[in-house]
This record gives C-alpha cells, structure tokens and sequence, in this order.
C-alpha cells in the first residue's frame, strides 16, 4: 500500500478540520440549548416518525450505533423525560422508543438555532451548484 501524496494528505486534513469544526459548532449551539449531539441525533428521528414511536433496532440501524452506546444514551434521556421506552407488543425482545412532550418541546426550541449554525458553518459558504457536486461525491463515497 502506498503513502497517501501531498494533495491527498491535504484533502484527507482539510476534511477532518472541516468536520472537527462543523461537530464544535453545532455541540455548542446544541449545549446552549439544553441538549447534546447525541440527543438531537435521537430525536429529530423519533419527531419525523409518524406517532413519534421507532423499534430502538430501527433508531440504532437510523444512527449506525452499537446496541450499547444507543442503550446509554436513551437510559440518559429517559432520566431527564427527552424519551419513554417499552417492550415492543408481540415480540418480547424488542423495544419501543417514544419520543415525550419535553423531547418535542427540546427539539422544537433547539432546531432553528441548529439550522441557522449548519447554515454559517456549511451552506452559506458554498457557491451555487456546489450542494450538488458535493451530494453526487457523498453519494458516491457512502455507497455500499
């Protein structure tokens, strides 16, 4: 396997300054409305599904996590009202996550301060048509 060259090694940085950028500007923002990354990755799911209910296999496969760090994760909103879960009627092994009034109350508080930063960080800087170039090489990288 050969070293990655001088322009590959720029790109290669260039992304994780951008993404290490993007993931403090928006945890910020996040904070400063009472809820983190992870929250807010849970639950814009959890609003955007019809009766706000998901099988926790489904939130999971959503967020590409592990079994365990989903589990956390929702025993900590659970504790602070965000989430309800519950078994999952006919099949004893699943579980339902519900999103709660607090958890729609939070998102709904914390999405237009959340847009607005994704917009200066990302979007406003863009020039026209570059969305779409960059959705086409996105697509193209995350394609399995």
């Amino acid at each position: 396997m050969t070293a990655l060259d001088e322009r590959e090694k720029s790109l290669w940085k260039a992304w994780l300054e951008l993404n290490r950028c993007l993931v403090v500007a928006t945890e910020r923002q996040l904070l400063d409305n009472g809820l983190s990354c992870a929250d807010y990755e849970l639950l814009v799911p959890l609003t955007e599904a019809a009766d706000g209910v998901v099988r926790a296999r489904e939130l999971r496969t959503a967020v590409g996590w592990d079994r365990s760090r989903l589990a956390h994760q929702l025993k900590r909103m659970e504790q602070r009202g965000l989430v309800e879960r519950s078994d999952c009627p006919g099949d004893a092994r699943a579980t339902m996550v519900a999103i709660t009034e607090e958890g729609r109350r939070a998102v709904a508080e914390a999405t237009p301060g959340h847009v607005e930063t994704v917009r200066q960080e990302l979007f406003d800087k863009l020039e026209e048509g570059e969305v779409e170039t960059l959705l086409r090489i996105y697509d193209r990288l995350l394609a399995k």
